[in-house]
């Protein structure tokens, strides 16, 4: 049975401030300013220093009305007559039209109107809301950074397939099996489902040998590989395209024709007893396959990668190592000086004040350049204090760039350390980068557990990993350790670890087990 009743509770709920900084804070350099951008579109109450410099006449109130007007239409993007703008606009209207940002910060059309907006004007001698108080050095030269721009595999393969000499039919055909193969560079589909796709999707009838014939002209196309349907087809597409004649070539075609899984397996022996061939030509055959490219699809990760912008910068200057944000292209931002000197006019009668809609928008975006200037404030001082703790538990590796000496640390010794959550420092680590004058390097490249030694101590388990790829790169490739061998190499040099934590350590270093080591 249902029953209504009243419950007294505590519930914990983020206000807008703390939601913004919360979404500020894992920002990177670049996010961080495309938001800055965004906000400086859509709120018209917060400027640039140098917007600041060009806007510093005192507004009558006719330019008020014409103020306020256009800023409204910059925010909502429309277009409004000239005669109309001078119009009190009521705010429900223009609630609708810029979205969610009023109803977010609980704005009502009955709040009352505050006579003393003296919290909005800045101090004579510090500009509270402003973030000039961070280093920006003005001589610098701004450098813009270069991004590789590529175009997708299907875009190259249309461009290359339309070029050829081909009938309408064979068009239509082609674009669609270009359109069906996925970013690796593979048709997985089968033929015999792409032509009912056909049928009954797009009413053009067609069969399988039709279909096939196309697909080999696909195939053709580069990158080489490309419009497979295993990785078998895929490799022996590549080998075509070398010498025919060559008798390592025919070797290595015969090889993933009739023995792809014993080659998988790394049973050398075996093949050499098949193939009748010698360990040498094997081995040369072999070299061949391994040097295809088994994801020929894959141009993505192939093209050029985008420079990494750091987040913070490290330099040891006088021995000390200093610790900077990468403000450089972030720029200083206020609160509008026209619009607090309008809100100063409302204060001392010098404009209409009946004028309740336009006073109450100026309001409101006052209100949310505070919040978003003091946000960012908030943002970078926990960025550095972050980046400053990190630096002085890890102060040996940054000295000396030697990975055997960093320290155990997670993301809880630097939260107790700066006295805050768990989950703001994973914010401020993640996906966030440190330059040095040894290099650039992730954020969570600096956490990692604790590993015991014989003689009680404890240390990273990032100096065990480097220890196991050296061992496993210095290894015998005709005859590799085993998960066994390696746990008790690293046992011999102090370190007291499972043959399961090596067998996770070298699944994570990408480190295949032992037979899938092993060559010619």
């Amino acid at each position: 049975m249902q029953k209504l009743g009243l419950s007294i509770g505590q519930t914990q709920k983020l206000s807008p401030q703390q939601i913004q900084f919360i979404q500020l804070l894992q920002l990177n350099t670049l996010e961080f300013e495309k938001r800055i951008e965004e906000e400086l579109a859509e709120n018209p109450a917060i400027e640039t220093e140098i917007q600041s410099e060009e806007s510093n006449s005192e507004l009558t109130e006719m330019d008020f009305k014409e103020a306020t007007s256009n800023r409204e239409e910059e925010a909502t993007q429309s277009t409004v007559d000239s005669n109309e703008a001078n119009k009190e606009t009521s705010l429900d209207n223009f609630e609708d039209e810029i979205g969610n940002e009023v109803e977010e910060l609980d704005f009502t059309d009955d709040a009352p109107l505050q006579d003393d907006f003296t919290e909005f004007l800045p101090d004579d001698d510090d500009d509270e809301y402003s973030t000039s108080g961070f280093e920006y050095d003005p001589n610098e030269e701004d450098k813009d950074i270069q991004y590789a721009v590529s175009s997708t595999l299907t875009e190259q393969l249309l461009e290359q397939f339309n070029a050829l000499n081909i009938s309408e039919t064979e068009r239509v055909l082609g674009e669609h099996l270009i359109g069906m193969i996925e970013e690796d560079g593979y048709l997985r589909r089968p033929l015999k489902n792409i032509v009912y796709d056909l049928a009954f999707l797009n009413q053009i009838m067609t069969k399988e040998p039709e279909l096939e014939k196309v697909l080999k002209m696909i195939q053709q196309l580069d990158p080489a590989g490309v419009g497979a349907r295993n990785l078998q087809e895929c490799l022996l597409l590549q080998l075509n395209r070398l010498l025919a004649s060559d008798p390592v070539v025919k070797l290595a075609k015969e090889i993933l024709t009739k023995h792809l899984d014993e080659l998988s397996k790394k049973h050398y022996d075996k093949l050499i007893k098949t193939l009748k061939t010698d360990r040498d030509k094997l081995k040369a055959a072999i070299d061949i396959i391994t040097h295809l490219d088994p994801k020929p699809g894959d141009v993505e990760t192939k093209a050029t990668q985008p420079y990494i912008i750091p987040d913070f910068i490290v330099q040891l200057i006088d021995n000390e190592l200093i610790v900077t944000l990468n403000n450089r292209n972030t720029p200083e931002l206020r609160v509008s000086s026209s619009y607090m000197d309008t809100i100063k006019a409302i204060q001392e009668g010098a404009v209409n004040t009946n004028l309740k809609a336009e006073a109450q928008f100026i309001r409101q975006k006052l209100d949310n350049a505070k919040w978003f200037i003091e946000s960012i404030k908030q943002r970078q001082n926990t960025l550095l204090l972050t980046m400053q703790t990190i630096v002085e538990r890890q102060k040996d590796f940054f000295y000396t760039n030697d990975i055997e000496k960093l320290r155990p640390m997670i993301l809880k010794d630097i939260a107790e350390t700066i006295g805050m959550d768990i989950s703001t420092v994973s914010r401020v680590v993640s996906s966030k980068y440190v330059q040095t004058d040894l290099g650039i390097y992730s954020l969570k490249e600096f956490f990692s557990e604790g590993i015991q030694t014989e003689d009680g101590s404890e240390v990273s388990n990032k100096e065990v990993k480097s220890i196991l790829k050296e061992i496993c790169d210095n290894e015998p490739k005709s005859d590799p350790y085993t998960d066994e061998k390696l746990c008790e190499l690293i046992n011999q040099k102090g370190y007291d670890v499972a043959r399961r934590t090596i067998a996770k350590y070298r699944e994570q270093l990408n480190i295949p087990v032992a037979r899938l080591r092993r060559v010619l």
